[in-house]
């Protein structure tokens, strides 16, 4: 069992970066995959990106060159840094993990432990 906790969102302006972090119980969490979606109000949850132990960080299309996702396997913690951000990147963000590597991490299914959230919120 791995439990998930975010922290780091808040309102930031357009152009404005934050980091969120997501600490991570349990011994194993290097071996894990980690991911992060977000979801805007009315709209379905979104991959972000995610990095696992072999695989290069990947991150969707609207986020490259913007968004870095890193870990510190000492720390359990893995940490997605929001820079240049716009408001069209505002939403609840969600921290992911699954033991291994995930061949389909677009997919909210494919994920078996979920944080609780954290707001992110863009200003104009």
């Amino acid at each position: 069992q791995v439990q998930l906790a975010e922290s780091g969102g808040g309102l930031v302006q357009a152009g404005g970066s934050l980091r969120l972090s997501c600490a991570a119980s349990g011994r194993t969490f290097s071996t894990y995959s980690m991911g992060w979606f977000r979801q805007a109000p009315g709209k379905e949850r979104e991959f972000v990106g995610r990095i696992s132990r072999s695989v290069i960080p990947d991150y969707t299309d609207s986020v490259k060159g913007r968004f870095t996702i890193s870990r510190d396997n000492a720390k359990n913690t893995v940490y997605l840094q929001m820079n240049s951000l716009k408001p069209e990147d505002a939403a609840i963000y969600y921290c992911a993990a699954r033991a291994g590597v995930i061949a389909s991490a677009v997919s909210p299914t494919a994920w078996d432990y979920w944080g609780q959230g954290t707001q992110v919120t863009v200003s104009s």
